[in-house]
C-alpha cells in the first residue's frame, strides 16, 4: 500500500514538472535584440573585385544572418542615418504584424523600433519594403531569419553535422532603372550571398571559396531566393536532396528530391547526405541555366581534411574577401 502511495506521489509530480516545463527539452523563450543600420555604399558582387552602388543592412549584401529560437521575442531597431538620401524600412517574413506601422518607411536621420514574437518555426527571408521595393531588393537590403524549432532536434528533424546559409539575388548592372527591374530586363548575373560564381572555382577562377564537409556528413542548407523575378530550380549535381523542408518547418518534410522549386520570396530547407566512402564533390545549382551560367553555382567539397570550423557557429555564412577593382556605376 505504502510504494503504491509512493509510485503515486512520483506519478503526479512528474505531470506537474511537465506541465511547468520542467522536463524534456523545453527551453524558456527569451527577448532577442537585433539592430540594422541602412547603409548606401558601394560593395563588391564579384570576384574580380567589381563594385556596385548598393544600398545594404550594415554595409553587406545579405545582411546578417538572424537566428532565434520558436517563441523567442525580437526586439528590433532600425537605423536610417542622416547621410543617406532614401527612406528604408524592413520587412521579416516570420512577424506577424501591421504593414503600415512596424514596416513602414523610415526617413534619413529617423530610426524604426518594435517587437515582434517569432511564432512559427522555420527559414524566412527578410527585406527593405520602401518604395519601390524591387529596387531596394536588388540593390542588396535582404537577408534571413532562422527560427528554430522550439523543441529542438527529432527523428523527422535530425541534428546536422554542418549547415550553411545561401541566399540568391539577381544583378542589375543600372541600378537606378527600377523599371527594368520590375520588368525583369537587363539583369546580368546571379549573386550567391552578395558574390557571382562566390563559392565557384570551376566558372570563375577568381573565386577564392568553396564550401566543406566531411563524406558522409549531413550538411543543411538554409535558402533564401531573393531574386525580383526568378523563382529557382534548386538542384544538387551529383546528389539527390536527402530531405527537403518546405519554408524550413520540420512538419513539412519531402524526402528524395532531386529539384525543387523555390518561389520569388519563398526561403526553405535543405539536407544533403554525401557518400561516406569516399571523398566527392557537389555543385548546388539553379537549375535554370540562364541563372547558373550568370553566377548561381556552389561548389560543395566532400573531403576527409575539412575545415572543422566551415559550416559551425558563426561560420554558417561565408564571406570572400575580396579587393575591390571598379564601380559599376549607375546609369
Amino acid at each position: 500500500m505504502k510504494q503504491s502511495r509512493k509510485r503515486s506521489k512520483i506519478a503526479t509530480a512528474a505531470v506537474l514538472a511537465a506541465g511547468l516545463g520542467l522536463m524534456g527539452t523545453a527551453v524558456s523563450a527569451k527577448t532577442v535584440q537585433v539592430t540594422f543600420v541602412a547603409k548606401e555604399t558601394s560593395v563588391v558582387i564579384a570576384n574580380d573585385g567589381t563594385t556596385y552602388p548598393a544600398w545594404t543592412f550594415d554595409g553587406m549584401i545579405p545582411g546578417k544572418v538572424v537566428r532565434v529560437k520558436e517563441g523567442d521575442v525580437v526586439d528590433f531597431k532600425l537605423v536610417n542615418p542622416r547621410e543617406n538620401k532614401n527612406s528604408h524600412s524592413i520587412d521579416f517574413h516570420a512577424a506577424e504584424v501591421d504593414v503600415l506601422d512596424e514596416f513602414a518607411p523610415v526617413k534619413p536621420g529617423e530610426t524604426k523600433h518594435f517587437q515582434f514574437k517569432a511564432k512559427r518555426a522555420g527559414v524566412y527571408m527578410y527585406h527593405c519594403g520602401a518604395a519601390t521595393m524591387a529596387q531596394h531588393i536588388a540593390r542588396g537590403m535582404y537577408g534571413i531569419i532562422i527560427v528554430d524549432p522550439k523543441e529542438g532536434y527529432s527523428k523527422k528533424y535530425p541534428k546536422p553535422d554542418r549547415e550553411y546559409v545561401l541566399i540568391q539575388g539577381q544583378y542589375f548592372p543600372d541600378a537606378e532603372d527600377k523599371v527594368a527591374m520590375i520588368e525583369n530586363r537587363g539583369w546580368a548575373g546571379s549573386l550567391i550571398n552578395g558574390v557571382m560564381f562566390h563559392y565557384d572555382p570551376v566558372h570563375d577562377p577568381d573565386a577564392s571559396l568553396v564550401l566543406e564537409a566531411k563524406p558522409g556528413e549531413r550538411v543543411r542548407f538554409y535558402f533564401v531566393n531573393a531574386n525580383i523575378n526568378m523563382p529557382v530550380a534548386l538542384h544538387p549535381i551529383a546528389g539527390i536532396w536527402d530531405r527537403v523542408y518546405i519554408n524550413g518547418n520540420p512538419e513539412n518534410v519531402l524526402y528524395d528530391v532531386q529539384t525543387y522549386n523555390v518561389a520569388v520570396a519563398e526561403a526553405s530547407t535543405f539536407d544533403l547526405v554525401s557518400p561516406a566512402d569516399r571523398p566527392t564533390n557537389n555543385a548546388i545549382v539553379d537549375h535554370t541555366m540562364s541563372a547558373a551560367m550568370r553566377g548561381a553555382i556552389t561548389v560543395l567539397m566532400n573531403k576527409p581534411d575539412a575545415d572543422p570550423k566551415a559550416g559551425r557557429g558563426d561560420n554558417i555564412l561565408p564571406r570572400a574577401t575580396i579587393e575591390p577593382k571598379g564601380i559599376v556605376s549607375a546609369h
